[in-house]
């Protein structure tokens, strides 16, 4: 080969080498630095290409120099990056790796967060933590709903103003009854007239309940009807049903305690009690077993006024409960009255009448207050417990 032939062949494999060089380094731009590799999953990389920034606190670190989909659906991209080994100093374990844009349509860059002081540094290949990527796709879409609905809104405003300028202008016009009332003076005046007598007739009508209310309170006080109240045991006879029931529980009692009037009342139209003592065998049973409901069941034998005797004998029960309650401990929402009246057609304690204290065990549901059919409700189940 001549001379000139070996020169051309050199300068053609230099420059070869040369352009291999180049492309050489331009594709490896850590090809001469120390670098560490990376990885973070995302579910989508919207857009990230392989050689993508990589940039940490805001500077170019590193590139993307793979990508890999998941290898079954469900699983999640993987980007793995390379980067300078001085960034280990500020990414640590808690760092968190992000995709991001250059401006609104630019292009997608990965950015990396600093970690904290107290953390340990990541290793070469380790995986780190990622936030999901701004989809803009799915901005534009929540952007578009959010005009279409104030589109909505400011034609739905339109129509209600048009309605509303149709209204006033029947108003103004003095049509219908609140142009009536805008327009004449007198029919307006004679409205509010008539208000405020309606108003004042309302009050004399309050005033006089009150009255009649404060009358009758005076009534139950007073000198003489006090005393008859108070002669019987009780003053107000609305404090009978507190506790009263309509009948006796069902269900066979655990016990029960029986007395007659005159053991325990003074007088014969009398609620007032001569001897409690008589009653410490039922208290201190009460007191001290469990139970489900008790009964103070009081009947007034077969004389006197029937209405009356019905009252006299929710009183008494009212009474002996009363005298349960506050001398031994126990619950006193199971302690029931149930006051029976006149018992015809028996000699049940003879002509004053029973108390019986009839003691359910726990469970017994409670009957409810049936003022109507408690007398032959409870006469009925007294006479089976005889």
């Amino acid at each position: 080969m001549s001379r000139v032939a070996r020169l051309g062949a050199f300068i053609v494999v230099t420059l070869a080498l040369l352009s291999a060089g180049v492309f050489v380094i331009g594709s490896n731009e850590y090809l001469f630095r120390s670098t560490y590799q990376l990885k973070a999953q995302f579910d989508n990389v919207v857009g990230l290409s392989d050689g993508a920034d990589v940039q940490v606190g805001g500077v170019h670190s590193g590139t993307v120099i793979g990508i890999a989909l998941p290898n079954q659906p469900g699983g999640k991209v993987t980007v793995t990056m390379e980067l300078g080994k001085t960034t280990r100093e500020i990414i640590k374990q808690d760092s968190v790796a992000s995709i991001e844009t250059e401006g609104v349509l630019g292009n997608q860059y990965v950015a990396i967060s600093f970690g904290s002081a107290g953390q340990a540094e990541v290793t070469d290949g380790e995986t780190i933590k990622s936030a999901p990527p701004l989809v803009l796709s799915d901005l534009f879409k929540k952007t578009s709903g959010i005009l279409d609905s104030s589109q909505e809104a400011i034609k739905n405003a339109i129509v209600a103003t048009a309605h509303l300028n149709s209204v006033s202008a029947k108003i103004d016009s003095g049509q219908g009854t609140m142009g009536a009332l805008v327009n004449d003076k007198q029919l307006y005046t004679n409205l509010e007239q008539t208000t405020d007598t309606l108003h004042a007739t309302m009050l004399q009508a309050q005033t006089g309940v009150t009255d009649f209310q404060e009358n009758m309170e005076a009534l139950k006080h007073n000198f003489f009807l006090s005393g008859y109240f108070k002669k019987r045991g009780y003053e107000d006879s609305g404090d009978l049903a507190a506790n009263r029931i309509g009948g006796l529980p069902q269900g066979s009692p655990l016990t029960a305690f029986t007395y007659s009037i005159k053991d325990l009342f003074a007088e014969r139209d009398s609620a007032k009690m001569k001897n409690q003592k008589a009653l410490k065998a039922c208290g201190d049973f009460l007191a001290q077993n469990p139970f489900g409901v008790a009964v103070v069941v009081v009947s007034a034998g077969t004389s006197g006024d029937t209405q009356k005797e019905l009252v006299l004998s929710e009183a008494r029960a009212m009474v002996i409960r009363e005298y349960l309650v506050e001398n031994f401990g126990f619950d006193d929402s199971q302690l029931k009255t149930l006051g029976i009246g006149k018992q015809e057609g028996t000699s049940t304690g003879g002509d004053l009448g029973t108390i019986r204290i009839v003691v359910f065990p726990t469970g017994t549901e409670i009957p409810a207050d049936k003022p109507e059919s408690a007398k032959s409700s409870a006469a009925a189940n007294i006479g089976g417990l005889h």
